[in-house]
């Protein structure tokens, strides 16, 4: 562990990857509609008080340490607490806030961060993209693809938290650079 890093840092960010991968599953999972009688609607509850409520809690308390992540869980916590008890009213509004959802998502791509944190956020930017276009152009085969990029990154997401907690590997080993290169140091 990092020195810089302090232990509520560490369990925020654990927390947050948490409660992001939930309710990203849940929307992801509901959104393609893979699963017998479980819609989009079905992930209101879960984006409501996990990922609108838990999520902007836990930014706060990440916040106090400083930590960049405490903003993506704020506004992230903020974007799924609207998407739960908003009635977007139109497909180009539901469009639209899915849109700013996306430059949110960017913003947190771009940010920086390990490798899990960019990929989960790097997906969720993709998704919330392919969804705006789908509501825009009323397109059921992409709200699905969107779908599936929601869920992919609700499984990075969980598996970041889930690596933290159980020492599983979070990077790829490096090979060297050709055959028969070992590495000195």
């Amino acid at each position: 562990m990092d020195n810089d890093v302090s232990a509520g840092s560490v369990s925020s960010t654990v927390v947050g990857r948490l409660a992001l991968g939930v309710t990203l599953l849940a929307f992801g999972l509901g959104t393609t509609g893979v699963i017998d009688g479980v819609g989009t609607s079905d992930a209101v509850t879960v984006a409501h008080y996990v990922g609108g409520v838990a999520l902007f809690l836990v930014g706060l308390l990440a916040l106090r340490d400083s930590t960049a992540s405490g903003a993506g869980y704020v506004a992230l916590g903020a974007l799924w607490f609207t998407w739960a008890v908003s009635d977007p009213g139109s497909a180009n509004a539901a469009g639209l806030f899915l849109l700013l959802f996306a430059l949110v998502a960017l913003t947190l791509t771009v940010a920086g961060g390990d490798t899990l944190g960019q990929v989960t956020h790097g997906l969720l930017f993709l998704a919330m993209l392919v969804l705006a276009v789908a509501a825009f152009a009323d397109s059921s085969a992409l709200t699905k693809a969107g779908g599936w990029l929601a869920a992919l990154s609700g499984a990075v997401a969980w598996y970041a938290a889930t690596a933290a907690l159980a020492h599983w590997p979070t990077a790829l080993p490096r090979r060297a650079a050709g055959r028969g290169v070992t590495a000195t140091g």
